[in-house]
């Protein structure tokens, strides 16, 4: 088995930013009906005004440099190029911690949190940050073969930080990564000393008995996640059942693989944020094989035993809203549990302080 770790760095052809820019002055608007908002979806106005920006204010080679500017590698596992951002603090004794992001990001999700979180004051906050690319994501894509699920992806994780050599190390996962990063647990427990996440995705098994004990809080909860499921669920059963069909339009179309991931990002982040992570699919032609991690994950098999490593939530004000009783049917040892007024899905972004302070105070109970 080749386990060389090679170094990587992003080097964009021009041809491809022409290109891109070729495509954004030649859009084809779509229509929509006056006066209905985002009630039908992402609204055409959001869109033209975020093309607008992305042809005359975005800065892709600056970004590029900010992503250049950390240590960058890729290797092979089980078949599958890894792309991935290893961050060393200066802190020898640091610890270990793998970061997993979600879709529609990349792993420029976690750029304002690497500084933080490998060079605080106090050794006793400082980790060693590896940040992969989800397979099929990015500089990990494309995917070739079938079953590259959220099982597969934490086994391939284990597999990494063996490679890159610790022997101990923690956890941190957001969206799609809140469903790889307790499997890393349970896959690779000799290993993992804590798991840390921002959503607790435990849902309703369909018995009615399991719900009936809710108070008023988790019946609250329970309706929103019926509402978004149902109202905002698009990306998820679309991508979970016929991602291909999907694919050839984002593929052929940035201004599409902009509004497709606007499902998620709408307003609540900076333009920067959502042009930075459609750049990442469009500049590696990864919207197929993104879109791909939900169909095999709608086919993984489910778990047979909750997990057993200390697992840690981050829930912040505008993001779903963990439900413990569920949670606590699927994990057995949740020993962190944090609510925040503030913070959206992505609170690497909009809430980094009390997304680190978070992710120090779970390892540090952990220590103690």
């Amino acid at each position: 088995m080749n386990e060389e770790i090679h170094p990587f760095r992003i080097q964009t052809p021009q041809a491809d930013l022409d290109d891109l820019a070729d495509r954004l002055a030649r859009t084809r608007w779509t229509g929509e009906l006056a006066g209905v908002g985002d009630a039908y979806g992402v609204p055409l106005r959001q869109v033209q005004e975020l093309v607008a920006y992305w042809r005359d204010g975005y800065d892709w080679r600056a970004w590029e440099a900010r992503l250049n500017s950390h240590p960058q590698f890729t290797t092979t596992i089980d078949g599958q190029r890894i792309h991935f951002l290893h961050v060393r603090s200066p802190h020898p004794d640091a610890t270990p911690l793998v970061l997993t992001h979600g879709w529609p990001m990349s792993v420029a999700e976690y750029l304002d949190v690497i500084a933080p979180l490998t060079e605080p004051q106090d050794p006793a906050d400082a980790f060693h940050l590896v940040i992969p690319h989800l397979p099929g994501f990015g500089w990990s894509g494309p995917t070739t073969e079938r079953g590259w699920d959220y099982r597969r992806t934490a086994r391939a994780w284990a597999e990494l930080m063996r490679r890159l050599g610790y022997g101990r190390y923690g956890a941190h996962g957001n969206d799609a990564g809140s469903i790889v990063t307790p499997e890393l647990g349970r896959v690779d427990p000799e290993h993992v000393v804590g798991v840390h996440v921002t959503q607790i995705l435990s849902f309703p098994s369909g018995d009615p008995a399991e719900t009936a004990g809710f108070d008023e809080a988790d019946r609250e909860k329970l309706r929103f996640l019926e509402w978004f499921m149902e109202h905002k669920g698009a990306f998820n059963k679309l991508q979970s059942t016929e991602p291909q069909t999907l694919a050839h339009a984002l593929a052929d179309s940035p201004v599409g693989q902009l509004a497709w991931s606007l499902q998620l990002f709408g307003d609540t982040v900076s333009p920067d944020y959502t042009l930075t992570n459609v750049m990442v699919h469009w500049l590696t032609g990864t919207a197929a094989s993104a879109a791909r991690f939900y169909y095999e994950n709608a086919r993984a098999e489910p778990a047979a035993e909750p997990t057993t490593v200390p697992l840690g939530l981050a829930n912040f004000a505008q993001d779903f809203q963990s439900i413990r009783p569920l949670a606590e049917r699927d994990h057995k040892n949740i020993v962190s549990w944090n609510s925040y007024d503030r913070g959206s899905h992505f609170a690497a972004h909009d809430a980094p302080d009390l997304l680190v302070g978070d992710i120090r105070g779970f390892f540090r109970g952990l220590a103690g």
